[in-house]
């Protein structure tokens, strides 16, 4: 590192969880995220704030002025734009020594478990249970660390599932995909415009502490009221007879 990067991440450096060899590592991660939306502006802001080397941002969609409410990577003056491209803007404006590639396409199939494997772990900020599913089959598929949130009204999710570790559950071992396949989403419902970016900020920070080797989330789920502003973290299992993970071999 130079003595501008030794300035731009001070006050990181000066952990003792990270230091010099943290800050180093960060810079050599490859973080994939899926989805630029609420939870996505936050994650994407601050893991390249923090310095993660090599972001892959995907997201098929354009910047609509209903996006503006909650997804801060976005502007007024980039309506239209492929959020992929209003996203590779704001990421160089905060930190220009970030590698940034862009799908602006859905990725499904080979695809996906393509763009997993290329990643040192990945980020769910989806807003759809297709999605979520599909990311964690690829997740499982690949070995890839899935960093997955969820917001909704006043309500918001996390956790991490790391398929590298023997007792760690699923996506699908949280929520079968019959019982929530018709759910809704916050375009039916609505969402409170800051909850995203509690969410998101939690998800990069769970994203960086895996990169550092800090413990994670794996095996519980934060849970947030944030109407009551009231925190609950509750066990997750490995389901052995889940249909995406549980032939997986123990390891």
């Amino acid at each position: 590192m130079d003595d501008q990067q030794l300035l731009r991440y001070s006050r990181q450096i000066l952990l003792p969880q990270v230091g010099v060899e943290g800050q180093r590592r960060l810079q050599a991660a490859r973080v994939l995220i899926i989805g630029l939306g609420g939870l996505g502006s936050p994650a994407a802001l601050y893991l390249a704030a923090a310095g993660v080397g090599r972001l892959t941002l995907v997201d098929f969609d354009q910047v609509d002025l209903s996006n503006l409410q909650r997804q801060i990577l976005h502007t007024t003056d980039r309506i239209g734009q492929p959020k992929v491209e209003s996203a590779r803007q704001a990421i160089a404006a905060i930190n220009p020594q970030v590698e940034v590639k862009t799908q602006a396409q859905a990725l499904e199939g080979a695809a996906l478990e393509a763009a997993m494997a290329a990643a040192d772990l990945a980020l769910d900020c989806s807003d759809n249970f297709a999605t979520r599913f599909a990311v964690n089959r690829a997740s499982v598929a690949t070995g890839t660390l899935l960093v997955s949130a969820a917001v909704i009204r006043m309500e918001g999710q996390l956790t991490v599932f790391e398929p590298g570790v023997a007792d760690s559950p699923c996506y699908h071992c949280l929520y079968g995909e019959a019982e929530e396949a018709e759910a809704e989403g916050c375009t039916q419902t609505g969402v409170l415009a800051s909850l995203p970016g509690v969410l998101g900020s939690l998800q990069a920070t769970e994203a960086l502490k895996a990169l550092l080797g800090l413990p994670t989330l794996r095996g519980r789920l934060l849970l947030l009221d944030a109407l009551a502003m009231e925190w609950r973290t509750i066990r997750i299992r490995r389901d052995p007879a889940c249909p995406v993970c549980g032939a997986r071999p123990a390891g």
